[in-house]
C-alpha cells in the first residue's frame, strides 16, 4: 500500500520571481513527535505501512514524498506598519496534494533549513513554537475557526541557538494555500503588470473560481477576501484569540488564521489584552484586530490598483467604497456573533446595548471571558461572587426578558450557546506546561491536551482540570520563535 500522495505542483510553474526552487536541508537524526491521524485520513494519507524511523525521515525532508516539488515562496509585507521585502525565509513548501474529493491542499515543511529569503537567519525553528503551532491550530480547527493545520512535528536532532540552545525541530503545515496579502505585495512592488495579472488569475481559479468570469475580477477578488476576512476575525473574537502578529504577510488570502508565533488567547476579558513580546503599543491587541484587519485589506486593495480600472483615480474610487463597506459589514457580523453567543433569536434594536453593557462589566469586574459565559449556560467552574452583585443580577433579567422574545425557548437558546461558546481553550497555563514537558521529552500530557481541546464544546469529566485561567499574576508574554 502506497502513503496516498497525490501531488499537481501549480504554484511551482508561476515566474521565477514568485519563488526559489530549493530542497529541504536534511537532519542529523530526525524523530516523529506527533503524527496527525485524523488530518491524514482527511488527505486520504496512510502512514501505516511505515515505521516511525521512515515517517521521521519523510517529515524531517531527508526523504521527499514522490512527485513533490519543493519551492520557497517569496513575498513582501508591512510588519508593524513597515513594509519589507521577504519570502519563507525557514519553510519549504513541498507541493500541492489532491484529496480524492480533489480539494487542493499546500503541504509545507517549516523550519527546513536556509533559503534565498532568509535575511540573515538560520532557516531552523525550535520544538517548542512547532508544538505550539501543532497544538492551536487544531484547537483552533476544532472550535471551528478557518486555519491551517499541522500534520507532523518531528525531532531535527540537532540544537537551535535562540536566548539558549534548544531542540531544533520541523512542522508539516498544510493550508488551502500559502498565497497572502504580502504575495500580492511583493509582485506589486516588481511593478510587472504581467506578473501581476498571472497572480491574479491564478488566485481566482484556485481559491475563487465563481467570480472567473466576473466583468471586474481584481475588485470582486478584494471584496471575496474582503467578507473572508471578516468573517475570520469576527470568529477570533469570538473565542477570544489573539493573533499576536497580524502583519500583511500573516493575511492569507484563503481566509485561513495562518502563523502561530506570538498568538494567545485572552483569559481575564480586557479588549486591550496583548501577548506579543515585540507589541509594546499594541497595535494587534484583541480590540485592535478587526481594524488591523481592515488596514491590511486596504494595503491588498493598492496592489489591485492597476488592475481594477485603467483610471487609477477612478480605480482607487472603486477601491476605497468598497474597504469603507467594513465597518458596517464587520458590525453586523460581530453582533450577529454576539447573538449567538447569548442565545438571542431574531435583531432587536436594543440588542448591541445588551451586549456592550455586558463586556463593560466583564472588563471592571476582571472577569474570565471564556468562564464567563460557561456561567451563562449554567455551566459552573468556579462561584465568582461577582455574578451576585446587582448590577449584573439587573443586566441578566434583561438578558432573559429579550431571550424569550422571537419564538425563543431555553432548548433553542440553550442549543445556540452551545454550539458557538467553547468550553474550554488552550490556557495559557496549560499551553507551558505541556510545552516545557515536551521539551524533557514527555509528551503525555501534550497528548491529553489535545485530546480535551479535540472536544471543546462537550461537557466530560475531564474538563474542569482545562478550565480554570491561570492564578499566577505574572504578565503572559509569547514569542516570534526566531
Amino acid at each position: 500500500m502506497t502513503i496516498g500522495w497525490h501531488f499537481d505542483n501549480t504554484y511551482s510553474k508561476l515566474p521565477n520571481s514568485f519563488k526559489e526552487n530549493i530542497r529541504p536541508v536534511p537532519v542529523k537524526k530526525p524523530e516523529l513527535i506527533l503524527l496527525n491521524k485524523d488530518l491524514a485520513k482527511e488527505l486520504d494519507l496512510n502512514f501505516s505501512n511505515l515505521n516511525k524511523k521512515e515517517i521521521s525521515e519523510l517529515f524531517s525532508g531527508n526523504s521527499l514524498p514522490k512527485n513533490s516539488n519543493s519551492i520557497a515562496q517569496a513575498y513582501a509585507g508591512h510588519q508593524f506598519g513597515h513594509f519589507t521585502m521577504l519570502g519563507d525565509g525557514r519553510a519549504t513548501l513541498m507541493g500541492e496534494h489532491l484529496s480524492k474529493k480533489k480539494i487542493r491542499y499546500d503541504i509545507q515543511f517549516k523550519g527546513s533549513g536556509k533559503t534565498a529569503f532568509s535575511r540573515n537567519g538560520d532557516g531552523r525553528a525550535a520544538l517548542g513554537p512547532m508544538i505550539r503551532e501543532y497544538l492551536i491550530s487544531e484547537a483552533m480547527h476544532k472550535l471551528d475557526v478557518p486555519t491551517t493545520r499541522s500534520l507532523a512535528v518531528v525531532k531535527t536532532g540537532e540544537e537551535v541557538i535562540r536566548e539558549t540552545p534548544l531542540n531544533g525541530a520541523i512542522l508539516t503545515r498544510v493550508a488551502l494555500s500559502h498565497i497572502r496579502v504580502g504575495t500580492f505585495q511583493y509582485i506589486a512592488a516588481r511593478q510587472k503588470r504581467d506578473e501581476l495579472e498571472i497572480l491574479l488569475d491564478y488566485v481566482i481559479k484556485r481559491h475563487y473560481p465563481n467570480i472567473l468570469n466576473s466583468k471586474n475580477k481584481p475588485l470582486d477578488l478584494l471584496k471575496v477576501v474582503l467578507d473572508k476576512q471578516i468573517d475570520l476575525v469576527v470568529n477570533w473574537m469570538r473565542i477570544g484569540f489573539i493573533h499576536g502578529v497580524m502583519n500583511t504577510d500573516n493575511m492569507s488570502i484563503s481566509g485561513e488564521t495562518i502563523d502561530y508565533g506570538p498568538c494567545a488567547f485572552m483569559d481575564v476579558y480586557d479588549p486591550k489584552t496583548v501577548f506579543s513580546s515585540i507589541d509594546q503599543l499594541g497595535r494587534y491587541a484583541y480590540c485592535n484586530q478587526p481594524n488591523i484587519t481592515k488596514w491590511n485589506l486596504a494595503r491588498f486593495a493598492e496592489c489591485l490598483i492597476p488592475l481594477i480600472h485603467n483610471d487609477q483615480n477612478k480605480a482607487i474610487e472603486l477601491a476605497t467604497e468598497l474597504i469603507n463597506e467594513f465597518e458596517k459589514k464587520y458590525e453586523k457580523k460581530w453582533l450577529q456573533m454576539m447573538r449567538n453567543k447569548l442565545g438571542l433569536l431574531g435583531d432587536e434594536e436594543k440588542d448591541k446595548y445588551l451586549i456592550l453593557d455586558l463586556l463593560t462589566w466583564m472588563h471592571q469586574k476582571k472577569l474570565d471571558y471564556t468562564n464567563t459565559f460557561c456561567h451563562l449556560m449554567d455551566i459552573e467552574i468556579n462561584k465568582d461572587k461577582n455574578f451576585d452583585d446587582n448590577e449584573f443580577q439587573e443586566w441578566k433579567k434583561r438578558w432573559q426578558e429579550r431571550l424569550l422574545t422571537n419564538n425563543n425557548s431555553p432548548k433553542k437558546y440553550l442549543k445556540l450557546m452551545r454550539s458557538v461558546n467553547p468550553l474550554v481553550i488552550p490556557r495559557n497555563n496549560k499551553v507551558e506546561e505541556v510545552l516545557n514537558e515536551a521539551n524533557k521529552d514527555n509528551i503525555k500530557p501534550l497528548n491529553k491536551l489535545l485530546d480535551i481541546l479535540n472536544r471543546p464544546y462537550t461537557e466530560h469529566e475531564d474538563l474542569i482540570k482545562y478550565q480554570p485561567p491561570s492564578v499566577s499574576n505574572d504578565k503572559y508574554q509569547t514569542f516570534c520563535g526566531t
